[in-house]
């Protein structure tokens, strides 16, 4: 028997049929370390790039653990975003199908009054910000008592200062014996704030992927002070066929930035947390039909996105480390289709740039500005000769 079918053989039958019908042939590193820990109890921190798995190796031991005759609420699944609530929401309403399990989504800035009512169902699954779950337990309308699990997702994200009083008071209103189970792409700056947030030591996973990009994508990056970014990301969204994803970091400077390139007349659409699916879905239409230059987006609103000709990736600010830069490389250059990746880099960046090229094994060329176009850095002098 294969590693696989013997995790999935300590399942509901449910699970394992839904794993048949999804055609997957085997469970990743990360799944293959985790569900056997997670389907014993155990509390987890699991530290696995993006793209490995890390949703199901946590969803399907906490959909295992829910008992269909109890109507309550029996798992907690935090997450900091409201666009990766939603993802996951999706996941568990596809692995639940067929059962009497049943989930709801919480997220800040949607009706309290609709996801009240949909409390009063009791979901066996709830999956939500921090804030709006925290908001509907004060409100007595979230019962915590019955929680056998709670699962903080982006974990490095929910234990920054941002969440993480939310979330200690979450957790804590919940019997000790519940088991915690920590996802994240990145190393937790603190892994003993999870010790002390549940009161025990937690097992430790820890996997690497080995990363590829596509022959068919180009690297390179422009020089230029944090002041002339927009202004050249004006030029360059009026380029000739310009299809591009353009990656900000965080939803207030993405706000500025896109008041100051609709000013330059740049036409555009945003993609991050806040903007409800079909907004989303409206704004990646206008995209592929032409309708806007760019996008911009923050790296949790694209995650998954496959776009038809996505001809550009911009990285506005630099990726956190070369594992984000392959995610956001990846956007482009589809199905061995062409694409450019370029970055928008001071000297300091430029420096932490080449890191990421000599890990990964790329070469990332300078580029400048020259005639509507961008051009590599060097040609440019021939050119201004001729």
């Amino acid at each position: 028997m294969t590693k696989t079918m013997e995790i999935l053989g300590a399942m509901k039958p449910q699970l394992q049929e839904r794993w048949k019908e999804t055609g997957f042939s085997r469970l990743t590193p990360v799944q293959e370390k985790a569900m056997p820990l997670a389907l014993e109890g155990r509390d987890l921190l699991v530290q696995s790039p993006t793209g490995t798995g890390k949703t199901l190796a946590y969803l399907l031991p906490v959909l295992n653990r829910i008992d269909e005759n109890i109507k309550s609420v029996q798992s907690v699944i935090l997450a900091p975003s409201r666009e990766l609530v939603m993802q996951i929401h999706e996941e568990v309403q596809k692995w639940s199908k067929g059962t009497d399990m049943t989930s709801a989504a919480l997220v800040g800035g949607a009706n309290i009054k609709r996801q009240v009512e949909r409390l009063k169902k009791k979901p066996s699954v709830v999956i939500g910000t921090p804030g709006r779950v925290w908001e509907l337990i004060q409100m007595r309308k979230l019962k915590m008592h019955e929680v056998r699990v709670v699962v903080l997702d982006e974990g490095d994200q929910l234990l920054n200062k941002e969440h993480i009083g939310t979330v200690r008071s979450i957790v804590t209103s919940t019997l000790n014996d519940r088991q915690l189970l920590l996802f994240s792409a990145t190393r937790l700056e603190d892994p003993d704030q999870v010790k002390v947030l549940i009161g025990r030591e937690p097992e430790k996973v820890f996997t690497e992927k080995t990363v590829s990009i596509p022959a068919s994508i180009q690297h390179g990056y422009v020089l230029c002070e944090p002041r002339e970014k927009t202004k050249l990301l004006a030029k360059m969204a009026k380029m000739k066929d310009m299809r591009g994803l353009v990656f900000i970091r965080s939803v207030g400077s993405m706000n500025v930035i896109a008041d100051k390139l609709r000013y330059e007349g740049v036409r555009l659409e945003l993609l991050h947390s806040d903007v409800s699916k079909q907004n989303r879905e409206n704004a990646l239409k206008k995209l592929v039909n032409g309708e806007v230059h760019i996008l911009l987006a923050t790296d949790i609103a694209a995650r998954g996105l496959d776009i038809a000709g996505l001809r550009y990736v911009i990285h506005f600010d630099l990726a956190e480390d070369a594992s984000q830069y392959v995610h956001r490389a990846g956007r482009t250059g589809r199905m061995g289709t062409a694409g450019t990746n370029i970055s928008l880099v001071n000297q300091r960046d430029e420096r932490q740039l080449m890191k990421y090229g000599k890990q990964l094994g790329l070469d990332i060329i300078r580029k400048r500005w020259f005639k509507g176009e961008i051009v590599d850095f060097f040609r440019k002098k021939e050119d201004d000769r001729s």
